[in-house]
């Protein structure tokens, strides 16, 4: 999937100091004309809390993937075959419907 860039990028300005967003290319921001404004309304203050959250929240259980290690160290660990294939199966069937969509 090509994804295209339309418009021109956000003046440095606009971007909270706090965002996780890169940083915008440097060009003059376009002339402002008189009684000009926006308002980005709390929704954009939401998401930016969603994000801020996000970001301190691990990707991962660090206490469960030592967990499993110890168990595959010790030779604890087994795979249910059937499980993995259900869950294949389905992960497969959903991007089939996604693509479709």
């Amino acid at each position: 999937m090509k994804i295209e860039k339309q418009g021109s990028a956000l003046p440095a300005g606009l971007l909270s100091e706090g965002s996780a967003r890169a940083p915008a290319a440097k060009a003059s921001p376009a002339p402002q004309q008189p009684g000009t404004s926006v308002s980005l309304g709390s929704t954009a203050t939401q998401l930016d809390k969603m994000t801020a959250s996000m970001a301190n929240t691990p990707v991962a259980d660090a206490n469960k993937v030592a967990q499993i290690k110890q168990a595959i160290s010790d030779g604890r660990f087994q795979v249910n075959s059937g499980v993995v294939a259900d869950r294949l199966i389905q992960s497969v069937q959903d991007l089939i419907t996604n693509r479709q969509a």
